[in-house]
């Protein structure tokens, strides 16, 4: 460990790239003529030249990626022209959830026509899946794709099952007679390595335990674009998520708190994953906050027009463009600090109608509802009876990072920035110093607001978590995208106008254009890959209900796939955030209290 200007260094370590030394291993006259075929987390054009650097030398050479292998093989070996149907056979694994390799094929229904996946699990854990094709003209085909992983504990202690390094080397093709073996590759050893250095620091005991905890990895890895699916499949993204998601576990622990507490307090953990290096690196050093440089990154490498209409609005706006929106406003403002010395910007309009509360952007990688917010509000301020309090971005030192982070990766999840600087959602913040929660409270208080219409969002594509079991601990549900749809909070005493509130609203959003078949779309989508949609369908939305105790007696939660849109679907998203806002507050007035 060093002290240098900017901060605390716990680890700066180079690695060997796994591709260069298999090539170097395998380029040796004793392997002339044998089969080799290994699993790693390299892209396509690295792994199709490095085949053909081998074969130069008289060996047979097949590398496939170990992450999301089967995907990966219908991308790499399928023609989808020619593609009619697929049969998959999957395992269902000893550790971890039943249905992890079905989930892990998402997407693959979007490649084929309407009902041309079937998946079906084995009867054995055996980690391959067995695939049936058919192709056009009658054409049928056998294959086996095999899917290493290897069990271990995970950051949590946990017994996981992961993705992992493979080879198997053998004197024919497809023998293994020489070696059978798991390889930990370059990107399990910057996860693992990253893990062990923030593990064996000595923390302590108060939170919260750092400003900013930088992970700079810099790997080989790869971005592959599903085109038909509408995704990405993205090592970088996923390695970002694991190693977060795992440290906010760790520091639960180290707290004394269960897993899953959102009341921790570490400070902001920052992953910084980049691609494209040809020697893997992996830094972790503690920083002090430097919002001011922050900012001015953000502002120099996503600038946005000034006088751009909300409603024309094809990315997350820059602060400053929510902030002229709110000064341009005549009415009451007020504010609270955050952490790094922002401020959370409130407004209140009074009226003659029952009042309502608006926000968005809590979790600040959430980025439609701050749109959506604005934009429901500046339809409301128009009537002079309309009763509201907005804050349009909740969270800013959240959002600060998300514009930072998506300096280098626009179209991925960052849920690094989903929290605040103090690492906490500020939602379940109890104890002072409040910060950006004194500023929910100051909304409900002005307004005397008995519901809060909360806009949210979460991933647009898949969520995994590959070197800790895959399946996003405590989000499992939030894996895979499956439409927007809504969550109804209510206090005890309050179910019935909340249930109320919650069918009309579902009645008014039939009118959105586009809505219904979008939601039909991805639940389609999801149900191949995931099963039975967990939740109540209203007026074909989907919709979940709760009491609990928090803020306002009715809670309105929306939730649109919008981590990672841009352009015409995120037009669209923060679209239908506003029509939810806007038919929430039209049916609350005639609602009997």
């Amino acid at each position: 460990m060093t002290d240098t200007d900017t901060g605390t260094t716990l680890l700066d370590l180079n690695l060997d790239r796994t591709l260069d030394l298999w090539l170097r291993r395998f380029s040796q006259p004793q392997w002339r003529g044998r089969h080799v075929e290994g699993w790693l987390f390299e892209g396509q054009a690295e792994r199709r030249a490095a085949e053909q650097r081998l074969a130069a030398v008289g060996v047979q050479a097949r590398f496939h990626s170990a992450y999301k292998p089967l995907v990966q093989h219908f991308i790499d070996n399928v023609g989808r022209a020619q593609l009619v149907a697929a049969h998959v056979r999957y395992p269902v694994p000893q550790i971890g959830p039943a249905q992890r390799f079905r989930l892990e094929a998402y997407p693959l229904a979007a490649l084929l026509p309407e009902g041309g996946l079937t998946l079906e699990p084995r009867a054995d854990a055996l980690l391959h899946y067995d695939v049936e094709l058919e192709l056009q003209g009658g054409k049928r085909l056998t294959q086996r794709v095999h899917a290493p992983n290897r069990r271990h504990a995970d950051a949590s202690g946990a017994p996981a099952l992961s993705p992992t390094g493979w080879l198997r080397v053998g004197t024919m093709a497809g023998a293994a007679n020489l070696l059978d073996c798991a390889v930990s590759t370059d990107y399990e050893q910057a996860f693992a390595q990253a893990l062990h250095a923030v593990r064996a620091h000595p923390w302590p005991d108060a939170e919260p335990y750092f400003e900013r905890l930088q992970l700079r990895i810099d790997l080989p890895g790869y971005e592959q674009p599903i085109a038909w699916a509408g995704e990405s499949i993205s090592t970088a993204e996923a390695l970002h998520e694991d190693l977060y998601f795992s440290l906010l576990e760790f520091f639960q622990q180290h707290s004394g708190r269960p897993l899953g507490d959102r009341r921790l307090q570490p400070g902001q953990i920052v992953p910084d994953i980049r691609l494209g290096a040809t020697t893997p690196r992996v830094r972790v050093s503690l920083q002090p906050f430097d919002a001011q440089a922050q900012d001015a990154l953000a502002a120099a490498q996503l600038p946005q027009a000034a006088a751009a209409a909300l409603e024309s609005l094809g990315s997350a706006p820059a602060p400053a463009y929510i902030a002229q929106i709110l000064q341009g406003w005549p009415g009451q403002r007020f504010e609270a600090p955050t952490r790094q010395g922002r401020s959370v910007w409130g407004y209140y309009q009074a009226g003659t109608q029952r009042p309502v509360f608006i926000s968005g952007g809590q979790h600040a990688n959430e980025t439609s509802g701050v749109v959506g917010a604005l934009r429901a509000a500046d339809a409301l301020r128009h009537d002079g009876r309309a009763h509201f309090a907005l804050i349009a971005l909740e969270n800013p030192d959240g959002y600060a990072l998300h514009r930072e982070l998506c300096c280098q990766h626009s179209g991925h999840m960052h849920h690094a920035a989903r929290y605040t600087a103090l690492g906490d959602d500020v939602e379940y913040r109890e104890g002072a110093p409040l910060y950006e929660r004194a500023a929910r409270q100051q909304a409900l208080a002005l307004s005397g607001a008995q519901l809060h219409v909360n806009l949210h969002g979460y991933p647009a594509h898949e969520w995994t978590r590959p070197l800790s079991g895959y399946v996003p601990r405590g989000f499992e549900q939030w894996m895979c995208p499956k439409a927007f749809f809504l969550i109804l909070r209510y206090h005890a005493g309050w179910q019935q106008p909340a249930r109320t509130l919650l069918e009309a609203v579902c009645a008014r959003l039939k009118a959105v254009p586009g809505l219904a078949e979008f939601n039909a779309r991805q639940r389609a989508l999801y149900e191949q890959h995931a099963g039975p949609m967990p939740f109540e369908l209203i007026d074909g939305i989907a919709c979940t209900q709760a009491q609990t105790t928090h803020d306002a007696p009715v809670t309105l939660v929306t939730e649109f796939p919008d981590e990672t849109v841009h352009g015409d679907a995120f037009r669209f998203a923060h679209l239908v955030q506003m029509h939810t806002v806007l038919a929430a507050v039209q049916a609350w007035q005639q609602i009997e209290l």
